[in-house]
């Protein structure tokens, strides 16, 4: 079972806070971090890992700078790179929430699953009001095929905090789906396409369980969106929020 991009989720302002956009997350007194930021937001990784590599060389104490990174490498299919920065990010700022998320899905990416589904939970605990973490316990717990009912009551729990949030619907829908709930998982699918419409996984998904499609293997690779913002064009594979 693969995860979105995405997403959702995952929000990297320095006070980690719910913010999809991302729109805060450079620290404004480090102008290469922030401009690194500004490209990764233009959907141009390679040009912001270009940029954020001699910032880090000179300023490795840059948590900020750190979680950009790992964010950059998990666009660029990068995960042991993406594992390393995030690892470094959590050394310098336990206390954020957002490091462990990222390592938890590279991780994921990895086949590490104990390890993943651990920092997934730290997330939570650092700030259990986001959804975004509540989502990455979700898509930890599935992709290891284990815990599903932990994994259900996890995207439940998204899906109460932000309700007008399609992908948690998606997210919630996929575990019910293989929780053997198909009813259910219909009707968390149709509400997420009720949110948004046009996504193709999720009416990919709705089909299958409905008979009328066939299931196919999914590759574990990320969305067009490496963030997006919800007045944005959606992922194409809109099964995870990337942090």
């Amino acid at each position: 079972m693969t995860e979105l991009a995405a997403s959702p989720g995952m929000n990297l302002n320095l006070t980690a806070s719910h913010d999809p956009a991302g729109r805060s997350f450079a620290d404004p007194s480090d102008a290469g971090v922030a401009r690194a930021a500004a490209l990764f937001e233009d959907m141009q990784p390679d040009k912001a890992a270009e940029m954020l590599a001699p910032v880090l060389a000179s300023r490795p104490d840059s948590a900020a700078g750190w979680i950009l990174m790992a964010r950059i490498r998990l666009a660029l299919d990068q995960v042991p790179p993406a594992l390393e920065a995030a690892s470094r990010a959590v050394e310098l700022a336990p206390e954020d929430p957002r490091p462990p998320a990222i390592a938890s899905r590279a991780l994921t990416l990895l086949g590490r699953h104990d390890e993943a589904m651990s920092m997934a939970y730290r997330a939570v605990i650092v700030e259990p009001k986001n959804p975004l973490w509540h989502d990455r316990v979700a898509w930890a717990l599935m992709a290891a095929d284990r815990q599903l009912g932990d994994a259900e009551q996890a995207a439940r729990t998204a899906v109460g905090l932000d309700p007008n949030e399609a992908h948690f619907y998606f997210t919630h829908g996929v575990t019910l789906a293989a929780l053997g709930h198909v009813d259910q998982a219909r009707q968390a699918l149709m509400t997420s396409l009720r949110l948004e419409p046009e996504n193709p996984v999720a009416r990919h998904r709705l089909d299958v369980l409905n008979g009328t499609a066939a299931p196919v293997p999914e590759k574990k690779k990320r969305g067009w969106r490496l963030f997006g913002r919800k007045n944005e064009s959606k992922p194409v594979r809109p099964e995870e929020f990337r942090p």
